[in-house]
């Protein structure tokens, strides 16, 4: 069976710490798919919002994730502490790739449980229809 392989960037220049909740759990204990994208999702939003920024709001244009991959590493428990670094990279005309890596605190260390991409398009809602990047948001967005 063929496994997802991210490629990462060198450098993350955004790092967020959360506290895993109970709500954050499945049925088997740990967290699942579904609110692993959501812990990324809260992760984006984040960094985002260091650049002046929401998903709704990139200087005039919304955002709108085009696809997803995740390679999961450790389970994710209740209580844990976790660290999100996120990272910008593949920006073309219309969009760019978001990675995530994101680890456990164990101890005084950091332990990988997991990686992730997703990919963002620029979309303008009130038209329903794709959008360029702004010239503004791509200076941002590149550094």
């Amino acid at each position: 069976m063929e496994r997802v392989k991210l490629q990462l960037p060198d450098v993350f220049p955004f790092s967020t710490e959360m506290k895993l909740r109970v709500t954050d759990m499945n049925y088997g204990g740990h967290v699942g798919n579904d609110r692993f994208l959501a812990l990324l999702q809260e992760a984006r939003m984040e960094y985002l919002q260091s650049l002046g920024y929401s998903e709704l709001d990139m200087e005039g244009v919304g955002l709108i994730m085009r696809d997803a991959a995740i390679e999961f590493k450790k389970e994710l428990h209740y209580g844990d502490t976790i660290q999100i670094d996120v990272a910008t990279s593949g920006i073309d005309a219309m969009g760019f790739d978001l990675f995530y890596k994101i680890s456990i605190k164990n101890a005084n260390e950091w332990i990988l449980a997991g990686t992730a991409k997703t990919g963002m398009l620029c979309y303008h809602y009130a038209l329903k229809k794709l959008a360029p990047i702004p010239s503004k948001a791509l200076e941002k967005l590149s550094h």
